[in-house]
């Protein structure tokens, strides 16, 4: 269980800090809810369900995933709605390394043609939670996050044109 102050991540959603842990009544029910701070919006998520919420990562593993969007994108066969529905089901994980996977495979795509709309919106989503969880790991601003997250992708396109 969080407490409150805990950094956290809700999958689809990005991390965010616990404020408050409340007892609320749902269609007759009392339940227990996390009142998290998630952008500019107050989110309320279940104590009890399994919606992948999980501990921001420390420092070592934000630079190891860091690094690894460094590396070459992978290639894929899929056709946009699977390539699509593999990268929802990455982020849906939680799991940051998954996420920057699709940053990295859907960033080094759009290097070689323009993505489609559903691609584009895919990569913003997980951008944004990405971004959300840099921020409060390395404690920056969101505009040093972006430029953390641009200068990383921007390394791994220069490699990979040999500069």
């Amino acid at each position: 269980m969080f407490k409150i102050g805990d950094k956290i991540v809700y999958p689809m959603h990005g991390a965010g800090i616990v404020k408050a842990i409340e007892e609320k009544e749902v269609l007759g029910e009392k339940h227990m809810y996390y009142v998290m701070k998630l952008k500019d919006m107050q989110v309320m998520l279940p104590i009890r369900s399994d919606v992948g919420v999980r501990e921001i990562v420390d420092l070592t593993t934000l630079e190891d995933v860091i690094e690894s969007l460094q590396e070459e994108g992978v290639t894929s066969k899929l056709n946009a709605t699977q390539r699509q529905r593999v990268n929802l089901n990455k982020i849906k994980s939680g799991d940051i390394h998954q996420v920057a996977e699709v940053i990295r495979d859907l960033a080094h795509l759009a290097k070689k043609r323009t993505l489609s709309t559903g691609d584009k919106n895919i990569l913003d989503n997980a951008r944004q939670i990405f971004l959300s969880e840099l921020v409060l790991v390395k404690n920056v601003t969101p505009e040093e996050a972006t430029e953390i997250l641009d200068e990383a992708l921007n390394e791994a396109q220069d490699e990979a044109i040999g500069c």
